[in-house]
């Protein structure tokens, strides 16, 4: 139980990430679209990071490649089929009128909601088996991509509806799911540790998915693809230091 507070509670400090994110909105309400895709950029850099060095290799080291690559495309599948089954968009880029586009802003807030719910699980099964150093890791990568991304949801919100204080709790409201998510994974875990490898396994395919089909596509739809590349790097390295930080 102490394992499953742990995992729990350590999501939900992740995901106030994106309250700290959705804050920012109010000294950088103006910020060019050259620097939200270059944090769009980053965020994709950091995801891909958190990814491999703590859910990957560690799947690998515990059960094994092809259990690893059987979790990938498990959690692959799982966000395939969400996205499916909920109506949403995930493209900023494609949303340009406030008044005949106000449901698309709905519908893109839907689609990161959706894919905070990975995201909670990711730090919550990397506390499976009591490995603080590599929960940590978890959630403090994941806690800084949440930061960006609260920006990344108000920034358009603000631009669309001009009302920041609306903008702020509409994207700070994004990151619900991801306690919830934190919970379902290290309980799963938890309570079979057979699942563990599967588990983060799971939450890699379907981060991995977001961040291919979404974020990075998304970062070059407005000309700035070679800033929001860099950001990319940056935010790789950046992980990549403190994964040997905490190792």
């Amino acid at each position: 139980m102490n394992i499953i507070l742990t995992g729990t509670l350590a999501s939900l400090i992740a995901a106030t990430g994106t309250i700290l994110g959705a804050a920012l909105v109010f000294p950088l309400k103006n910020a060019s679209e050259k620097f939200l895709d270059a944090a769009m950029g980053f965020s994709a850099g950091v995801m891909f990071a958190v990814t491999f060095f703590g859910l990957i290799a560690p799947a690998i080291e515990i059960g094994g490649v092809w259990r690893a690559a059987c979790g990938i495309i498990i959690g692959t599948i799982f966000l395939i089929t969400i996205e499916k089954a909920i109506p949403h968009i995930h493209r900023i880029s494609g949303i340009t009128n406030p008044t005949t586009h106000l449901k698309k802003i709905w519908l893109l807030i839907l689609a990161i909601t959706i894919h905070n719910f990975p995201e909670g699980i990711s730090v919550g099964v990397g506390f499976a088996g009591g490995d603080m150093h590599h929960g940590t890791f978890l959630a403090t990568g994941i806690g800084i991509q949440n930061i960006v991304e609260g920006l990344i949801v108000a920034l358009p919100l603000v631009r669309f509806d001009k009302k920041i204080l609306n903008a702020f709790l509409v994207a700070s409201f994004t990151c619900v799911v991801e306690p919830i998510g934190g919970f379902l994974g290290i309980s799963a875990v938890s309570l079979a540790q057979f699942l563990t490898p599967y588990g983060l396994a799971f939450a890699a395919g379907a981060m991995l998915f977001v961040t291919c089909e979404e974020v990075i596509p998304e970062s070059h739809t407005r000309g700035n693809a070679r800033i929001a590349t860099i950001g990319v790097i940056i935010g790789f390295i950046l992980m990549m230091v403190l994964e040997q930080t905490f190792s």
